[in-house]
């Protein structure tokens, strides 16, 4: 389907006329709705009246119109930057001189005006008459599958994240022709609503909330009910003034409350879609309802407690997978501090935190490895545990393993499980805290790689995203067999010499579970998000990135380029903080100088 031109006159919605209140709210296959103040319950309900009103209005906009909205939006997202990055490094416990504040750029402003960016270039195309993916190079996979390159996709790109590459991996027997002709999902039929989507807030990383509400509006055509995560409440005012031109003609509403509030608008009415970023339990509660015999019956029976679609993503536990391999010393150090910003970015209360090293114990490297992770993960800044139920993660961790190896003044552990029977709990349950195991596989070359992916896909609870470290030379000598290996590796997220999370804030990646989950077994969730190209009949995203860092990058071994000498979300970046807010400041102002003040200091880092 062309998208519409820009002179197009809207389609009848399918929605309510605006006129008319959304009915209340009725039970959702016999589940009461939950008992709220007169007040509060008016809240809830005048929200969704609100945004019911709005979902004609978006309807009614071009495209042209979209891309324009959106540039406002970013105008009034760098004006709040200064105060969101600062409100969520004090709810996280960093002070004004803590060297690793500039996760709250990264990971807050940064993403948000990024994909803005992305969204709004998806949007010109399709008003354009074009398709997003116009330009954008293929290649095949195994397997049958196509990968587009996604990113860089400017110079601003491959200028700000040097050496770095991203592709979108199709469902196999997708090709790329079809996948350039449906790219832009609903925006291909503007005019047409999805009505009205609620997005149940990640409570860990401030940018989510807001991405996923940019998603329901741009890849559904629904209008967003955004219900945060109560640790996210401070920012509330910060996100009214950033989203305002979304707030004001009714395409977004914020509320907060507890789980009683979600409940109440899971089961509401006038909701049209769910989409949850949390916990696998969360989710089971709000489908199939508490644990016990009722919650097994229901889910037995394909009873849902809702017949509202929902999508989720949920987490889990994952694998760095370490290839061994010729490495200097050099190298050892530079990715044991990689690997411990896997695991201790954000404190460790991330969904995409590495949590299992698989390492060969045949590496004759394997000792200085060790030792070079271990100190790492000791000298990194020490931080607050602060998400909820971290400290009591933490004490069960040490109950699990009391022969792990407590750092840092009792804020971070490292352990190695004896036996395949001692690493399942590491395995299998998402610490959600800073938590790192080290689980050792017999093999090298080809033959660990292949066990260390049969073991993640086996043994590792989840599929959200995996991680692969491996030299230049390795891989080269590995040729295809590296290729199918990373195909075989069911996760929606794979990084190569990256950390998954990098892969969070480039806007033109996918974010998502392998697909596969459903309700009654949801892992690691249903659906994705992010994907601002808004490319259909997705697998996964692959992010490659540099083994070694400038200038050792320009040595005599074949492998990528790259001028970060490290990069800016590195724990161990001494200037972290400082060039994580000037990309960010770059990106709102533009400014040519600016961005030479950042990069030298990233020379510092």
């Amino acid at each position: 389907m062309t998208p519409a031109p820009a002179s197009a006159t809207p389609a009848p919605s399918s929605r309510k006329p605006a006129s008319q209140e959304p009915a209340e709210p009725q039970p959702a296959n016999g589940r009461p709705a939950p008992s709220f103040p007169d007040a509060v319950r008016d809240r809830l309900d005048s929200a969704v009246a609100r945004l019911d009103r709005g979902t004609h209005s978006w309807a009614a906009l071009t495209l042209a119109q979209r891309a324009r909205l959106l540039e406002t939006v970013r105008v009034a997202v760098g004006a709040a930057a200064t105060d969101w990055a600062e409100a969520a490094a004090v709810m996280k416990g960093l002070g004004p001189t803590h060297p690793l504040r500039g996760e709250e750029w990264l990971s807050g402003p940064y993403a948000l005006l990024t994909a803005l960016d992305a969204y709004a270039a998806t949007l010109r195309a399709l008003a354009a008459g074009r398709s997003p993916l116009a330009g954008v190079k293929s290649g095949a996979r195994p397997g049958g599958r196509i990968a587009l390159r996604t990113f860089p996709r400017t110079g601003t790109d491959s200028l700000l994240l040097s050496g770095f590459e991203g592709e979108v991996w199709l469902r196999p027997g997708i090709s790329a022709d079809t996948a350039r002709a449906d790219a832009g999902l609903a925006q291909r039929d503007p005019t047409t609503s999805g009505g009205i989507g609620l997005v149940l807030g990640a409570g860990n990383v401030t940018s989510i909330p807001l991405l996923d509400a940019l998603y329901e509006l741009l890849a559904a055509n629904r209008v967003a009910l955004v219900k945060l995560n109560p640790t996210m409440d401070a920012l509330l005012p910060i996100f009214q003034r950033a989203f305002a031109p979304l707030i004001e003609p009714g395409f977004v509403a914020f509320v907060t409350g507890g789980g009683d509030v979600g409940g109440y608008l899971t089961a509401h009415s006038g909701i049209d879609h769910v989409h949850i970023t949390g916990a696998e339990e969360t989710f089971d509660r709000i489908v199939w309802g508490p644990p016990g015999g009722v919650r097994t019956r229901r889910r037995n029976t394909d009873r849902p407690l809702m017949a509202t679609p929902i999508t989720a993503e949920l987490g889990g536990v994952s694998p760095i997978i370490v290839v061994p391999g010729p490495w200097t010393d050099a190298d050892l150090r530079f990715q044991a501090e990689h690997i411990a910003t896997m695991r201790l970015q954000n404190s460790g209360h991330n969904c995409i935190a590495g949590q299992v090293v698989l390492l060969s114990a045949d590496w004759d490297r394997r000792d200085a490895f060790l030792a070079a992770l271990r100190d790492a993960y000791a000298a990194a800044p020490e931080r607050p545990l602060w998400y909820p139920r971290a400290e009591e993660r933490m004490t069960q961790a040490e109950h699990e393993y009391p022969d792990g190896e407590v750092l840092a003044s009792g804020t971070r552990m490292l352990v190695s499980p004896a036996s395949a029977d001692d690493a399942v709990p590491l395995e299998r349950t998402e610490y959600f805290a800073p938590v790192l195991g080290i689980v050792e596989l017999p093999g090298e070359g080809q033959e660990f790689l292949d066990a260390a992916v049969a073991h993640a896909n086996t043994r590792l609870a989840g599929t959200l995203g995996a991680n692969v470290l491996i030299d230049p030379d390795t891989q080269h000598g590995l040729g295809d067999g590296f290729d199918r290996a990373i195909a075989a590796l069911r996760y929606g997220a794979i990084a190569i010499n990256a950390w998954t999370g990098a892969a969070f804030i480039l806007p033109t990646l996918t974010w998502g579970a392998y697909p596969g989950g459903t309700r009654a077994a949801v892992g690691s969730g249903i659906g994705i998000v992010h994907n601002a190209d808004l490319i259909a009949d997705v697998e996964r995203s692959v992010l490659r990135g540099p083994f070694r860092p400038f200038p050792r990058s320009f040595g005599p071994v074949a492998g990528v380029r790259t001028l970060l000498p490290k990069p800016p979300w590195f724990v161990s970046a001494r200037t972290g903080a400082a060039v994580s807010e000037g990309l960010t400041r770059y990106l709102i102002d533009r400014d040519p100088l600016q961005l030479v003040a950042t990069f030298a200091k990233a020379f510092r880092a």
